[in-house]
């Protein structure tokens, strides 16, 4: 039998190893760290008993991954817990604007917006399957579904703020879209910055935006799971420092491109080595971790029926958040997003008590060095829209984007994304070759690769079947 070795035991990396696995290749998995995962962890980082997810803790590409959806996780002790409403956005006048799941629902939700929501997002929405086959495929490529990727083309191109202003009449909508789009760790004012919030816009009426019970490690250990069942191993506390420490075959990286630097300089050609030091990581995140005695006390109850919150106010003030970020400035006042897993899975924390997950974004840390500590400003966002919010807090644990990259290698300078989201860096990314490099046996499969970040295991997918098709098994 063929042997692979990959390096990396994210969902990239898994998902890799598992189309290899399905091929019949004898597979293993190089993990640098006592714990599978990579940024897909759920970690003790305050408290006994409370949990928390190091990196992603809400799932909604995962739910609609095109090929996690295939796989038999839920046999394999995958569980996915959604909340009445998937985001809620409170506003200073005490209410919050809510993301409905039903499309019609949603209609109502947004008012005098609601008939424009609908027009723009439903066709996403209603054929999830094809959109998400088209949007998390290799790019570029040939579309199976053109006229549904010329419709999202249309609008993904415009800057958010624009979107905003040209669709929507109401504050309110022009909040909670600017709050999606800001996923992107785009500027408002650039392009693309509104393909992302049309993306999780969609998904939240497709497919939801849940959270595994006991958090994203359920994701891994899933994964895992049914690798394991196909004859693949996991090996842990394995940092592979050079591909000489690896058995020969194909190898598939589940690691960002300056790491493949080093890992192979010295096997790989001039202009290769060139395309990967010229990739850009994207900006970083602050998080902050909370255990928590009680709810966070939102003022707009509407935001207990969310597991996520948007916490940033208007268009405006979003838009200053986010050109601060990628202007290399630390905002006044951050949008934060929120996570509250605890309101709908109890095994997050001790009885009668919860866990929070908030984070913001900053400049990236190895560009720009350490920056400002963002945990005051994250909790003043906080106990704007929840008074009394610091009275709840048992315990804190602090990530900055030094520590985010001490625990998880591949996230640059706390670059939860796998580098920025340029145009240049959506259509080559890293390079032209994309999963393939300038040796023939070694592929790169991280979020560095198509269709980029978040939990779906694309990268890794289309890495691997490229690598089988060249391999000819």
């Amino acid at each position: 039998m063929a042997h692979a070795s990959v390096i990396g035991s994210g969902p990239n990396g898994l998902a890799a190893a598992i189309i290899l696995g399905q091929a019949g290749v004898d597979v293993e998995v190089f993990e640098a760290e006592a714990q599978p995962g990579g940024a897909a962890r759920t970690l003790p980082l305050t408290l006994p008993g409370f949990l928390h997810d190091f990196g992603s803790a809400v799932h909604p590409m995962a739910a609609g991954s095109p090929f996690f959806s295939t796989l038999p996780l839920e046999s394999h002790g995958l569980r996915w817990i959604h909340s009445a409403a998937p985001l809620a956005h409170p506003l200073d006048d005490g209410t919050a604007v809510t993301l409905e799941h039903n499309l019609a629902d949603a209609d109502a939700a947004l008012s005098q917006d609601g008939k424009a929501w609908r027009r723009i997002v439903e066709p996403f929405a209603e054929n999830w399957p094809a959109f998400a086959e088209e949007i998390l495929g290799p790019v570029p490529h040939l579309p199976r579904h053109p006229f549904l990727l010329t419709q999202f083309g249309l609008y993904a191109l415009m800057p958010a703020n624009l979107f905003c202003r040209l669709q929507f009449k109401s504050p309110r909508t022009r909040a909670l879209f600017a709050g999606l789009a800001a996923h992107s760790f785009l500027s408002l004012d650039r392009p693309l910055s509104t393909a992302v919030g049309l993306v999780l816009g969609a998904a939240a009426h497709a497919v939801g935006w849940p959270v595994p019970e006991g958090g994203a490690q359920a994701i891994t250990d899933a994964l895992s799971s049914y690798l394991e069942e196909l004859g693949g191993k996991i090996l842990l506390s394995r940092r592979i420092t050079s591909l000489d420490d690896l058995p020969a075959g194909l190898t598939l990286c589940d690691i960002a491109p300056h790491q493949l630097l080093a890992l192979a300089a010295d096997r790989l050609t001039a202009s290769y080595r060139r395309s990967l030091s010229r990739f850009r990581p994207g900006p970083g995140a602050f998080k902050v971790d909370y255990a928590l005695s009680e709810p966070i006390p939102w003022r707009a109850r509407e935001c207990l029926r969310a597991i996520t919150v948007h916490v940033g106010g208007t268009l405006e003030e979003i838009a200053e958040s986010e050109w601060a970020m990628a202007h290399g400035q630390h905002a006044k006042r951050p949008f934060v997003l929120v996570a509250q897993p605890s309101l709908f899975d109890a095994t997050r924390a001790p009885a009668g008590k919860h866990v929070a997950w908030a984070y913001c974004h900053v400049p990236n840390g190895t560009i720009f060095g350490p920056g400002v500590d963002m945990k005051e400003r994250i909790e003043n966002q906080i106990e704007r829209f929840a008074p009394g919010f610091r009275d709840c807090v048992l315990g804190r644990h602090v990530s900055t984007p030094e520590a985010l990259e001490a625990r998880d290698a591949n996230l640059i300078g706390g670059d939860i994304s796998g580098g920025a989201m340029s145009v240049r860096q959506v259509f080559f990314r890293p390079g032209i070759r994309q999963y393939a490099t300038s040796l023939r046996n070694l592929y790169l499969c991280s979020s560095s690769t198509p269709p980029g970040g978040g939990v779906h295991g694309m990268c890794g997918y289309h890495a691997a079947r490229l690598a089988l098709r060249r391999a000819r098994l």
